[in-house]
């Protein structure tokens, strides 16, 4: 049984690695730019889903603009004789056209809120959603205040059981504490991308740390080489300047140079690249929760068999840090 950790101020407990569901949800745009990671096979998403719960991994994180609903209709797919075994964690915010597969803005206002929820809901095929997220990660404090008290009425409703925000703004976060709901954040967190304060408020007030990009957009891998280049059909290679490691789907050479130094380290113990990654993650704190995106059973597999070896050894954790701290201080020289 996979190892389980207490899931926020939700009374739930998780398997410490979920699954992140953007991957699955095929071809969408943002900004007219591909957002999505290439083709998809939506029986072997749902394969790997189910082989996931076997395993013993019980969370799993969609979001509506993912595929413009592709992912969460998969998802709902692939639990739908499981839902009892299953936390379900979906976002909303980025309105979209299903129709074209396009995101189109942002919205965060009550009246959408109600209406995305529901259709959400449909898709899923659920009652009640485990985890509902405002996806935007940057809102004003009259938004933000305003989600919250509408996504309160959607617990009170029975709609979902608790809410989250996905923002690496530990200042932002920690206002909505009052909320009885607020249960969980979603930050990026890999061994490339630290996030301190937002660890020490989860630490601070019991709050679930879910962890995107928990292997920095597959680098952490280990599969890419200086050689590797991604399409434009692959949201790696698709321009957008969020993007941090990679340019024109080629990695960066910083980001390769970090990697190559820390390589012995993650993989130490008979670790994969993958899975000492991970293990990095759930050594950094005992709220993280990392959610590595997939597209196959091999991945799912790997990724998973991170809760076999366990968290880094912490002389190992001490070794990154001594070589991170260097680097970071030959950066400023």
């Amino acid at each position: 049984m996979m190892a389980q950790r207490e899931f926020g101020r939700t009374g739930r407990m998780a398997g410490a690695i979920g699954l992140g569901c953007w991957a699955i949800g095929g071809h969408f745009t943002l900004d007219g730019r591909n957002d999505g990671w290439g083709d998809v096979d939506d029986a072997q998403s749902i394969r790997a889903l189910q082989i996931a719960l076997d395993l013993g991994a019980n969370l799993f994180d969609s979001a509506d603009a993912y595929g413009t609903g592709h992912s969460e209709r998969v998802l709902g797919a692939a639990l739908k004789s499981r839902r009892d075994e299953a936390i379900i964690a979906t976002k909303f915010g980025f309105t979209y056209d299903e129709a074209k597969r396009a995101l189109l803005s942002i919205d965060v206002s009550p009246s959408y809120i109600e209406w995305a929820n529901a259709q959400s809901l449909k898709r899923l095929g659920v009652e009640q959603i485990d985890l509902y997220q405002i996806h935007p990660g940057d809102l004003t404090e009259d938004q933000a205040d305003a989600a919250a008290e509408a996504l309160e009425k959607l617990a009170e409703a029975g709609r979902i059981k608790a809410w989250g925000w996905s923002t690496d703004n530990a200042q932002a976060a920690r206002r909505m504490l009052d909320y009885p709901h607020f249960a969980a954040v979603q930050q990026e967190l890999n061994v490339l991308h630290d996030g301190p304060e937002m660890l020490a408020l989860c630490a601070e007030a019991g709050l679930a740390s879910l962890n995107r990009s928990p292997l920095a957009m597959g680098l952490l891998s280990g599969k890419f080489t200086a050689a590797s280049r991604l399409p434009g059909s692959d949201v790696r290679g698709a321009g957008h300047s969020w993007v941090k490691h990679f340019k024109d789907g080629t990695p960066t050479p910083e980001a390769l140079a970090r990697i190559e130094a820390l390589r012995d380290l993650l993989t130490s113990g008979g670790r994969t690249p993958a899975q000492g990654a991970l293990g990095w993650i759930l050594a950094r704190s005992p709220h993280t929760f990392p959610i590595p995106g997939f597209k196959t059973e091999a991945q799912v597999r790997d990724n998973l068999g991170a809760l076999e070896k366990g968290p880094l050894p912490a002389a190992v954790m001490a070794e990154i840090d001594a070589i991170v701290h260097a680097e970071m201080t030959e950066a400023w020289q």
